[in-house]
């Protein structure tokens, strides 16, 4: 006979915090956000942790290398989608590795030859007024000279003079060797020193490696949570899949991946277990891999002793997911997450080594981040919440005068990364298990995480928790009916900006 659940599974809309002590220390710049990303021994350190809990969802609308970057920069994780080719997901590996803050790679290059009414239409695509004049006009050619909005005069130039008769000709700049200016502090002191508006870094040939600007100063300094390696460099995640990890794997691990991620809608497998094994046993307990996902204690054991860094929690939750309705397969969020997190808690009592666990799914307000780490997430997983910035990979859009981001789930038809719900079957998506969709465009990735880590930090002062662990120790939680969830908004007055104004 089957196995009933004596409780209704739950969603993060149906439960409030209430407030505990707040002593005078608990105030929002004294919280903490820092959280392990992978698994460590009672006694130890994590070998990856994060500065907020925050990373961004394995697919296609959601992390590539500009995103994972952005994210790097604010203290999370971005695990660079895998339903690519190998080769492509590596380069996007790379070139978050190869990233310097602050220094950028050009990509407004022109050559000596380029007419001025090129350089104009270039500036009206990209509205970069510098640009590097290249031997062949690409960015890492040979720099022979540099053009600015002050180099030339519209209204007294012909459209035809090529660039080499008024650019700045390198032998007139200013410029640093890459092997003696390393850091980007290094940079700044020329550009101050000099009065410069850009310095360009070249290599031993002359070839050009960088550009660092000086209106990027301020930005590098408001960076205090960035998460880099020992060398200075942005973390950065990657997905893989239960197929072809034999091949994928080395790629990224030489690409500089710092992290892995099994990306499956469900994780309860064998062929998660043989991933994991193989992964293992060629590359070592160096490698770290999370996978998942499970909705239950027993899922969580299962990729516990399989050999998971961390685990993720959630089936048929997020915005884009239609899992739960075309396969009846699924959990609330809520309800999942705190199995979970109870099993995990037991784990470490018999074993004395903590899994973290990644909360995937489920999140519609930002309040709903903050009830999954009361209920013990470490950190969470976003796939909506990130799409809707500047940096995510997709499109923005105008629809009837207001801008939207494509969003688009991995099991929908424009996706179709069958590898993501491969039982060891055909290769093929036999049946839609996402939707493509359109998201509200919500600007640039900074100001929007910034926000909603300040709302976590209040909350948490709320709860007279300064760290996360204190957190998930002194949350009190609360069901909610659904008219107290009416209640809990604005209520029985005429919202303004919705009121007609003639």
């Amino acid at each position: 006979m089957a196995f009933y659940f004596e409780e209704p599974s739950h969603t993060f809309g149906e439960y409030l915090l209430v407030p505990g002590y707040s002593s005078a220390q608990c105030i929002p710049n004294n919280v903490s956000l820092r959280t392990p990303l992978v698994k460590f021994r009672r006694g130890e350190e994590p070998k990856l942790s994060m500065n907020i809990p925050m990373t961004s969802a394995i697919m296609q609308a959601v992390s590539n290398d500009k995103m994972a970057i952005a994210l790097a920069k604010e203290g999370g994780v971005s695990f660079i989608y895998g339903s690519q080719s190998v080769e492509e997901e590596a380069a996007m590996v790379a070139r978050v590795k190869n990233y310097k803050s602050g220094f950028v790679s050009s990509d407004s290059n022109i050559k000596p030859t380029t007419t001025l009414g090129e350089i104009l239409d270039l500036l009206q695509k990209t509205s970069h007024s510098t640009m590097a004049v290249t031997e062949d006009g690409t960015a890492d050619g040979k720099l022979l000279g540099i053009v600015t909005s002050r180099d030339y005069r519209v209204s007294r130039m012909s459209l035809d003079t090529p660039a080499s008769e008024f650019m700045t000709p390198f032998e007139n700049l200013i410029y640093a060797k890459a092997e003696e200016v390393t850091t980007i502090n290094e940079a700044n002191d020329l550009i101050w020193e000099h009065k410069l508006n850009m310095l360009p870094i070249v290599d031993k040939n002359q070839h050009l490696r960088y550009m660092v600007f000086r209106k990027d100063y301020n930005d590098n300094k408001e960076h205090e949570l960035e998460l880099i390696d020992s060398n200075k460099r942005y973390i950065v995640g990657a997905g893989i899949n239960t197929r072809d990890y034999a091949e994928r794997v080395p790629a990224l691990l030489k690409a500089g991946a710092d992290v892995l991620c099994i990306d499956s809608s469900e994780g309860f497998s064998e062929w998660q277990r043989i991933t994991l094994k193989y992964i293992h046993e060629n590359f070592g307990d160096e490698v770290k891999v999370g996978a998942g996902n499970v909705v239950d204690g027993e899922g969580f054991r299962f990729l516990a002793e399989a050999g998971a860094d961390f685990i993720k929690v959630g089936i048929g939750g997020g915005s884009i997911c239609i899992t739960r309705e075309t396969k009846g397969i699924g959990r609330g969020q809520a309800t999942a997450l705190i199995d979970v997190c109870r099993e995990r808690d037991k784990y470490y009592e018999e074993t004395g080594v903590y899994i973290p666990v990644c909360s995937d799914g489920g999140i519609v307000h930002d309040y709903h981040m903050t009830l999954a780490l009361a209920m013990g997430a470490d950190f969470l997983m976003l796939g909506r919440y990130f799409s809707r910035f500047d940096e995510s990979p997709t499109d923005k859009v105008k629809v009837n005068g207001t801008y939207y981001k494509e969003y688009w789930g991995e099991g929908s038809n424009r996706a179709r990364n069958w590898q993501r719900y491969d039982l060891g079957g055909a290769r093929k998506l036999s049946f839609e298990e996402g939707v493509d969709s359109y998201v509200p465009y919500a600007g640039p990735l900074k100001d929007n995480v910034q926000t909603t880590l300040a709302k976590i930090r209040s909350t948490m002062c709320n709860c007279g928790a300064l760290t996360l662990p204190e957190f998930r120790d002194k949350a009190k939680l609360t069901r909610v009916s659904a008219t107290s969830i009416v209640e809990g908004g604005s209520h029985d007055v005429i919202l303004k900006d919705r009121l007609g104004r003639e």
